[in-house]
């Protein structure tokens, strides 16, 4: 009687499902978890016109989060740092030196081949106020004089 009694315990040793019963397994296999789970739709920020594109006011030039570009001539940049032209031009990017690194800005000009930063010591102020054209003006007046 002793020996078997030994050798039911050593069999239910041997065995781990014995002392718990039934144990469940797993009818389908285990899936991936989700990373990221699709997130929120994209922005759409970045640049919207390029170098050289004509824009007019109210155009925006660029979307972005923080001031990747800087505001320069003729333009301005909204309170979600948004930069949109304020006077009808051609699109110019240009860097500066900005306390030790370079800052990128852009700019607006009124002629395609003029590069910014504009030089107003040598080249003067740009005239442009919205209102009237003076260059077309004082061609208009310049021709009307001569055929009087």
């Amino acid at each position: 009687m002793s020996f078997s009694f030994l050798a039911r315990c050593c069999e239910t040793a041997r065995s781990p499902f014995s002392l718990l019963g039934s144990v469940r397994t797993a009818t389908k296999r285990a899936g991936g978890t989700v990373r990221n789970h699709g997130g929120s739709p994209g922005k759409r920020l970045g640049l919207k016109k390029f170098s050289d594109q004509y824009v007019i006011p109210g155009n925006i030039i660029v979307r972005q989060r923080g001031t990747q570009f800087h505001p320069g001539q003729n333009v301005r940049m909204g309170r979600d740092h948004t930069i949109y032209a304020t006077t009808p031009g051609f699109v110019r990017f240009y860097k500066q030196k900005w306390l030790r690194a370079d800052r990128k800005f852009v700019g607006v000009v009124l002629q395609r081949g003029e590069k910014l930063p504009r030089d107003e010591t040598t080249l003067g102020r740009s005239r442009y106020f919205g209102l009237v054209d003076l260059a077309a003006l004082t061609k208009s007046d310049s021709s009307s004089q001569t055929n009087a």
